[in-house]
């Protein structure tokens, strides 16, 4: 596809010339304190409806924000609150899988404070909550904060997330929902349930008037995700190589009667040289080097995701001066997940030492990209072919318990306050084992771009004869059990939460003066075990019953790979746990500690609201400061060979921060508004990144040394100082013109910093092994800035065959910088270099065509992103560091028809042009292709009871 990116001056011209010459209504500002709780409740129905009621949220919040508000009572448009986000301005989603998409970010950045009715929520040890695990069909309204008011809760420096749920007083009485879809995933051809219930009431006591609301939600998601990578670039010798380099032969950082140490140096951003006839120097003379990759691999991935979710919400107000909350959150998580892996080291040399140049040439077939030293395609014989079958099973169950009121203390002075406890946990299990295929007479034959980024491949088990024959890759008495992975973790995090907020009402030019306090104490704590040995023997596969699973079917004819293959039955293997651990000689482990934190958190805010008029025009807005003092307790506890032997390590560590905001409205005409803000926001860090203890990882790719990561006690918050300007016009009902202007500068990115070290082989064995360390610092600085330009437009006195038509449409423009240190071997900072951020695309938009008129309702949506710098690379080969996606992309739709009053039938499909999803290193996706995924398109029928 063409991607249309102007430059974010031109973004802004487009922007003036498309507002400037009309106007929006000043509205008296409704948000905050000053909102009555007890406001009529116009129901909303429709997708224009929808529509509307989301621009008028945006319309009169005094901060920048955007909204997705339900189009009825347990419906909202798509199987996840993310997969709606994507059509939300400046919204940018990814890591789509398992059925779902799962990563958001706003306007690039992924820092985002997640918030249910306005209370922070975590998972586990977390200090976020994955938006995907709360249930669409509970929610009435998702507001995403693009600026922040000194009220709200200070991290979070892309933003903020607030999820609304239903409460009784929404309703005027008696209120009864159910609804039910099954969703067929189109991969694996299977048939999921989502239902979900609602049922609210209020009554008239003597007391006063009593609601209690219900919402029960669960959904079943089997899924499959397919992908095949071509592995990591490594330096090989050429044909023509001599001594003391055989034909072909891999070249390691160490080699024997090599002078120089090492010989290359992995992990560089640029990766090394790929120009046709670059050199190392060896012994020190220059010699040529071709890039080949380490590996091919592919996988099947075959889960089972349930989530069951309740909310109960009870209100009681005395009297028009108080009202009493009492609200019950419950969301849980069940994931089952079996990968089958086949992996094929493709950098064997073996078999052409004492070749001529010519022989090993023909033996290879290395095929480079044409002007470069990069191998396009070859072969390989005897490679080291394995496989795995894992398992991996997880289980969230989270508590938000909350208990507050509102109090009109005077005329003038508004208090409300609340309790909220919070407990969640996480358990979780892995088990795996891997097969090897012994002997010798087969032949690797791999291309690891054969058109469009898709590597392809196969095995010759014949090559004197060039057989290629499959059948023994699904043939369980080829292979013989290898090693064995057992790992376990649990996770735990629960929080007490006060929060006390006053408002007073003035005459002049502040109108409402405001402050409060929030006190939080969190506590996390991690524990966990692993352990992996081989070979349980050595046995042949087909010896035991019910050992083998044998997939088919793979990548849907989408790439030219082996199709099916053994793996071990993960499902098996697990149900019969202490079988092969004897069968290992291993015993079940008791979970270690990790870390223990405690974190006390008190905020302190004041602000004052304001508004007067200049030139005959309302201008409004607000000024503020927020106070914030974190403390951190923390214990950890290094990995042993047994609990007992464990070791305590302490620390602590304190912030203080002043944050001041300002906002300004200025209304223009009655139909034309202005904004400009000014905040500043936090990026707490990560409880993993504060544990300091090292995590040892041997080298499983032949690299010659393992890697290390750790944490940092000494991490600080990341600080964002933020501005915004927006122009929004709001020309007709459910219509709408708007855009904005933006920077973030950012201080403290928290980078890795990497350096070598030596340390004991593994827990129970004590040789010395070099590893290379990774470890997080406050090291690196960033800029982002943009614009956004969005639109609803249901256009008034069409003709009577296109009256219902409409179209929402946005676009976001980026561009983003961030300077991060270059480190040596040691750890020392060798030169600074400039990258994009990660996550940003520079451009992205969505479209969506809409008709909403009587009984139906359709949205057909496609919404698009620009390729992106995901992620760097393990620094341990010779491709560039940084991991890019290629642009993507989805399609999806939804249709409802409303059968009679209380009825209504659904119909809706995401991912229907059926992408394909990819990744490639630095900036070369032809030479540098890596991984190409294949989802499941999904359709969906539902139908809705409303009374």
């Amino acid at each position: 596809m063409q991607s249309f990116k102007p430059s974010v001056l031109s973004a802004a011209v487009t922007l003036a010339l498309a507002v400037s010459s009309t106007a929006v209504l000043a509205q008296q500002n409704n948000s905050g304190a000053d909102k009555p709780d007890n406001v009529e409740v116009i129901e909303v129905k429709g997708i224009r409806g929808s529509l509307n009621k989301a621009l008028n949220v945006k319309r009169h919040e005094e901060q920048i924000v955007d909204a997705i508000v339900a189009e009825d009572i347990g419906k909202f448009p798509d199987n996840n609150v993310i997969e709606s986000l994507q059509r939300v301005t400046g919204v940018q989603v990814t890591n789509r899988g398992s059925g779902e998409t799962s990563a958001v970010s706003i306007r690039g950045l992924s820092d985002i404070t997640t918030t249910v009715n306005g209370r922070n929520i975590f998972t586990a040890a977390g200090t976020a909550v994955a938006l995907q695990d709360i249930p669409a069909s509970l929610l009435k309204q998702v507001d995403v904060y693009k600026t922040r008011s000194a009220s709200q809760i200070e991290s979070g420096i892309a933003g903020s997330i607030d999820v609304k749920t239903h409460r009784p007083f929404d309703f005027d009485g008696l209120k009864v929902v159910a609804a039910g879809r099954g969703i067929y995933t189109e991969q694996n051809e299977e048939t999921n349930p989502a239902i979900s219930a609602l049922a609210s009431n209020r009554w008239e006591l003597d007391s006063g008037e009593f609601g209690a609301l219900v919402n029960i939600s669960y959904s079943r998601m089997r899924y499959r995700d397919q992908s095949v990578t071509a592995g990591a670039m490594v330096p090989f010798s050429t044909a023509n190589s001599t001594s003391p380099f055989t034909p072909y032969e891999r070249i390691f950082l160490d080699r024997g009667g090599v002078a120089e140490n090492p010989i290359w140096q992995p992990g560089l951003l640029d990766g090394l040289p790929s120009a046709a006839g670059s050199t190392l120097l060896v012994n020190g003379t220059p010699t040529e080097y071709i890039l080949g990759r380490d590996a091919i691999f592919q996988s099947d991935f075959n889960g089972e995701r349930e989530r069951p979710a309740a909310n109960i919400s009870l209100q009681f107000a005395p009297n028009e001066k108080s009202e009493y909350v009492f609200e019950s959150f419950y969301n849980g998580f069940r994931n089952e997940g079996f990968n089958s892996l086949l992996f094929s080291f493709a950098d064997w040399w073996g078999g052409y030492g004492g070749m001529t140049p010519a022989q090993a040439a023909a033996a290879a077939n290395v095929v480079l990209h044409p002007g470069t030293n990069i191998v396009k395609s070859r072969s390989v014989q005897d490679p080291w072919v394995f496989t795995s079958g894992d398992l991996t099973t997880g289980q969230t169950d989270s508590y938000l318990h909350a208990l507050g009121g509102r109090w009109d203390l005077t005329d003038n002075l508004t208090m409300k306050s609340e309790l909220v406890y919070q407990d969640s946990k996480y358990e979780g299990d892995f088990f795996a084992m891997r097969f090897i295929r012994p002997g010798a007479n087969y032949k690797l034959n791999v291309d690891f771009n054969s058109g469009g980024g898709i590597p392809g491949f196969n095995f010759e088990d014949n090559p004197a004869t060039a057989a290629i024959d499959e059948s023994t890759m699904a043939d369980p008495s080829a292979y013989i059990t290898d090693t064995m992975y057992d790992n376990a973790n649990e996770d735990k995090g629960d929080a007490i939460t006060f929060t006390t907020d006053l408002s007073y009402r003035l005459d002049g030019f502040f109108t409402m003066a405001e402050a409060g306090v929030r006190y939080d104490k969190r506590g996390a704590e991690t524990a966990f075990s692993r352990q992996d040995t081989c070979c349980g023997g050595g046995v042949n596969v087909a010896t035991i019953d019910g050992l083998a699973s044998i997939n088919s079917g793979f990548m849907d004819g989408e790439a030219n790979v082996p199709t099916s293959w053994v793996v071990a039955n993960g499902h098996y293997i697990r149900d019969n746990a202490d079988e092969f651990r004897s069968m290992y000689g291993l015993n079940k482990l008791a979970l270690q500690r990790s870390f223990e934190i405690d974190s006390t958190t008190l905020s302190l805010y004041a602000q004052g609201k304001y508004e007067t008029e200049v030139a005959g025009r309302v201008l409004d807005g607000e000024i503020g400061v927020r106070y914030t003092g974190i403390d951190t307790d923390s214990n950890f506890w290094q990995e042993a060979a047994s609990v007992d032997a464990q070791v305590l390590t302490s620390g602590e560590s304190k912030t203080r921060k002043i944050l001041p905001s300002l906002t300004a409205r200025y209304q223009i005409t009655d139909d034309l508004q202005a904004r400009l803000a000014y905040t500043e926001t936090l990026r707490y860090p990560g409880f993993g990144d504060l544990n300091p203890l090292i995590t040892y990882n041997e080298d499983v790719t032949g690299i010659g040394y393992g890697t290390a990561g750790g944490g940092n006690k000494d991490l600080k918050p990341t600080e964002s100082k933020n501005y915004d300007f927006a122009l929004e016009y709001y020309f007709a009902d459910a219509s709408s013109i708007y855009g904005t202007l933006f920077r973030r500068d950012i201080d403290g990115f928290v980078v890795g910093f990497r350096r070598a070290v030596t340390a004991p082989k593994s827990a129970t064995d004590p040789t010395p092994y070099k590893f290379i360390l990774t470890q997080p610092y406050n090291a690196s600085e960033g800029e982002l800035s943009g614009a956004e330009l969005g639109v609803v437009w249901f256009p008034e006195n069409l003709p009577a065959v296109l009256d219902g038509f409409g179209i929402q449409a946005s676009y976001t423009s980026l561009s983003s910088s961030q300077t991060t240190p270059d480190t040596n071997s040691e750890g020392e900072i060798t030169a600074y270099r400039t990258t994009d951020l990660f996550g940003v695309s520079d451009s992205s938009y969505s479209v969506v065509l809409a008709y909403d008129k009587d009984k139906l309702g359709m949205r057909l949506s496609y919404a698009w992103r620009k390729d992106f710098l995901a992620n760097y690379e393990a620094a341990l080969f010779a491709n560039p560091l940084e991991v890019r996606r290629k642009s993507e992309a989805s399609m999806d739709f939804q249709l409802s028809y409303q059968l009679t009053d209380q009825w209504e039938i659904t119909l809706d499909g995401t991912n229907l042009t059926n992408e394909l999803y990819q990744s490639y290193y630095g900036n070369n996706p032809e030479t540098n292709n890596f991984g190409t995924a294949l989802y499941s398109r999904t359709f969906a029928l539902g139908v809705r009871y409303s009374m």
